[in-house]
């Protein structure tokens, strides 16, 4: 079951109803009820927060301006956030970090996305193959190492992860190193006795425990066993891309204390980000993440090199540009997802991402002139045909895309010489400058 679209229809459905009373409060709870427990989230827990949420609705004041209907959706939205727990700062110095965790939850990966994660930041990052169990981790750390330019620490054949971890130590002038430990099947004595060699010799500022989404409830017990062994400052929850359950795994660990630090959202070494429950929330509620989108797309623009300078005109070679840096963003449906629009079919998604790679293959059958002044390309029919025929396109796709390239164009030149327009978008993009919550919600 995906939570998020079960509680966007859930949203939609108070939101188109003719009438929003107590009665309609209650019908509205109960429904939230069966959503949150169809989504493996603690029954103990789900009674708790709704009755909280029913309780704050019928007897709290409202905002002045505000129906019962915004009251209610606005709390709703509030109390998911607290219920998910609270968010997290990393630490932005040098220290040392251990990771540790269960078969399959994705310890090897999410080492090198935390790699990742702060070599972007600046700091010269260290990962080590401490996974004596399955030597096939240590290759595929090593890969992914090389992959993004860090560090990497093993000591082939070694049967003991401890000394593993010391040779690393007594090796790296790293300004972060971080420990990938062996798994099991289920916590047991010789996983907490290698754990507690490691944790002696490393003496880690943040230990960080690995579990999947799809493990649900059981995340709580999880982490209270890991934490009995090794203070757990922090959880990792993976595969949130694509479980129904991760709310499960999310309030199971919020409800133990312990704190959810970062999550990892799919395959690619930047599908992972710090966890901000109130980002989370909004995903799940349809919210537009309008700041983490501009993130997406400065980092995209930048990995494209692309400088204000080379927006001054619009041209075919400015455009695939930001295609390329456009793809970088990742999956469409993840974009859309942060602009609010979660629920966009995914065979619309696919036709999508198809008529962008159309769209690259037309623009690279092109010649550098024809980039950079399109009315070449308009005037010439045998243009057109050579064209078609480099990119594996028809005729009619190579007009189409010219097309939509003067529908672009027109309206670049419009944002550039309109101040009204522009002022327009901009607002739009912001959110409209008022809190970014979604429709039914507006305060």
């Amino acid at each position: 079951m995906d939570l998020g679209k079960s509680l966007r229809q859930l949203v939609a459905k108070i939101t188109n109803a003719p009438v929003v009373d107590e009665k309609a409060v209650k019908s509205f709870v109960r429904d939230l009820q069966r959503v949150l427990i169809a989504s493996d989230i603690s029954v103990k827990l789900v009674f708790d927060l709704t009755k909280h949420i029913e309780k704050r609705a019928l007897e709290s004041e409202k905002l002045e301006g505000l129906t019962l209907r915004e009251h209610l959706l606005k709390i709703v939205h509030d109390e998911l956030i607290s219920f998910m727990g609270e968010g997290y700062e990393p630490k932005m110095d040098k220290h040392k970090i251990l990771l540790m965790g269960l078969f399959g939850a994705g310890k090897t990966s999410t080492a090198g996305k935390l790699a990742y994660f702060y070599k972007k930041r600046g700091f010269k990052v260290g990962v080590v193959g401490a996974d004596v169990e399955r030597p096939a981790a240590q290759e595929q750390l090593q890969q992914l190492s090389e992959q993004i330019g860090v560090n990497f620490y093993t000591v082939k054949g070694e049967p003991d992860a401890y000394k593993v971890v010391q040779d690393a130590l007594s090796r790296s002038e790293d300004d972060i190193i971080i420990i990938d430990s062996a798994g099991r099947n289920a916590f047991d004595e010789r996983l907490a006795d290698e754990l507690s060699k490691i944790g002696e010799v490393l003496k880690p500022e943040e230990t960080y425990l690995i579990m999947s989404a799809d493990v649900g409830q059981v995340a709580g017990k999880q982490a209270e066993e890991f934490n009995s062994l090794i203070p757990v400052t922090g959880v990792i929850v993976t595969k949130m891309d694509g479980s129904g359950k991760g709310g499960g795994a999310l309030s199971a660990v919020s409800s133990t204390g312990s704190k959810i630090s970062f999550i990892g959202m799919g395959e690619k070494m930047e599908d992972f980000q710090v966890y901000d429950p109130s980002k989370y929330v909004g995903r799940l509620l349809g919210i537009p993440d309008i700041e983490g989108l501009m993130e997406k797309v400065k980092a995209a623009s930048e990995a494209a090199q692309i400088s204000p300078e080379d927006m001054q005109e619009f041209t075919i070679e400015t455009f695939f540009q930001q295609l390329k840096a456009a793809k970088n963003m990742g999956p469409l449906g993840g974009i859309f997802s942060m602009m609010g629009a979660s629920d966009i079919p995914q065979e619309v998604l696919n036709q999508g991402e198809g008529k962008m790679k159309q769209f690259e293959s037309i623009i690279s059958s092109m010649t550098k002139e024809e980039r950079a002044d399109a009315s070449l390309i308009r005037k010439s029919r045998a243009r057109m045909e050579r064209i078609a025929k480099g990119s594996g396109a028809s005729l009619e796709d190579v007009r189409g895309f010219m097309s939509q390239f003067s529908k672009m164009e027109k309206m670049f030149t419009r944002f550039r010489k309109d101040r009204g327009f522009r002022k327009k978008m901009e607002k739009m993009l912001k959110g409209g400058g008022g809190m970014n919550l979604p429709p039914g919600m507006g305060i």
